[in-house]
């Protein structure tokens, strides 16, 4: 950009702001609405995330009100028609998000494993006294992924898969969404299906579901015992998921959001560990660059869909 544009759209833009001080002083907030994915049992997912609605109110002094969606589209639709204001998404769903209204939301913060890694992984899991230990033993078998909008319970996988040579309507006998991560591990442990995958840090020890994820959160609230499951197979390290905020929110409230949240580490550890479903070092800066990966993964999935 030639300099001479440069200072043009300098002094365009400082018109602007000398032109509308009023308006820019009187935007504010009536509520602050948070959108929670799908995928686990609705009272627990406002058990999990009431701490937030009190710290935010606190700090916004306006209401703030939970929406937990039946799956991760309600939520993925909430954001892109501006009617959520935050959310914690899956990489995925951001990408569903960006790819089809790339101004409604803006990633701010993801989380740091307790390894100091800004990923976690796809884990498939099978019933312990299945006999299936690997991958190549789920040939033949029925394939249970979480949600089709779900990072690790669907896109990484099935990407991986194809990568292999492993063509889904070939390489198991069927294959079902569950409905969200713990559908799919009860679908494992009920025998509705031979396999699933769901989300997990990969970090501490198996029989606590690792540090963090959604095996955690099942141990954590007595709906699983990892001895009646086994690993057989663990994607490539995903991009923790992003917190995003409303990109057309008020950069005040934005500011106060996101360090609010960043002081939660310390201040409210235990807010911090329910919100974020386990054991976590801290929150990190991120934009949308850390996601590029997934939202091409994403695109090239879709493009591949209409080609069928």
């Amino acid at each position: 950009m030639k300099i001479v544009a440069k200072v043009a759209a300098a002094l365009a833009v400082s018109t602007t702001l000398l032109a509308a001080p009023v308006a820019l002083a009187e935007e504010k907030i009536t509520e602050f609405r948070i959108g929670i994915l799908g995928g686990e049992n609705e009272a627990d997912r406002l058990r999990s995330n009431q701490c937030l609605v009190d710290r935010f109110e606190k700090l916004l002094g306006v209401p703030v009100k939970l929406f937990p969606a039946a799956d991760y589209a309600g939520t993925i639709e909430g954001l892109k028609g501006g009617n959520l204001d935050y959310a914690e998404l899956g990489a995925s769903g951001y990408s569903a998000v960006y790819l089809s209204a790339p101004d409604a939301v803006e990633p701010v913060l993801t989380t740091k494993q307790t390894d100091g890694a800004t990923g976690y992984y796809s884990v498939m899991v099978a019933r312990a006294d299945s006999g299936i230990e690997t991958l190549e033993d789920m040939k033949g078998k029925r394939m249970g992924f979480a949600d089709p909008n779900s990072t690790s319970g669907y896109l990484v996988p099935s990407v991986a898969f194809d990568e292999m040579g492993l063509k889904l309507d070939e390489y198991f006998a069927s294959t079902q969404f569950s409905g969200g991560h713990e559908q799919n591990v009860l679908a494992v442990l009920n025998g509705d299906v031979d396999g699933g995958v769901t989300w997990a840090s990969g970090v501490g020890e198996w029989e606590e579901g690792y540090t963090s994820g959604n095996l955690r959160k099942m141990v954590d609230k007595g709906m699983v015992d990892m001895s009646d499951l086994v690993q057989v197979w663990k994607s490539p390290l995903i991009p923790n998921g992003p917190l995003v905020v409303r990109k057309s929110l008020p950069a005040d409230v934005k500011q106060k959001v996101v360090a609010s949240l960043k002081s939660m580490v310390t201040d409210n550890t235990e807010c911090f560990y329910s919100a974020q479903g386990g054991e976590y070092a801290d929150f990190v800066d991120v934009n949308h660059d850390f996601y590029k990966t997934i939202v091409e993964a994403r695109r090239r999935k879709i493009e591949a869909k209409k080609a069928n």
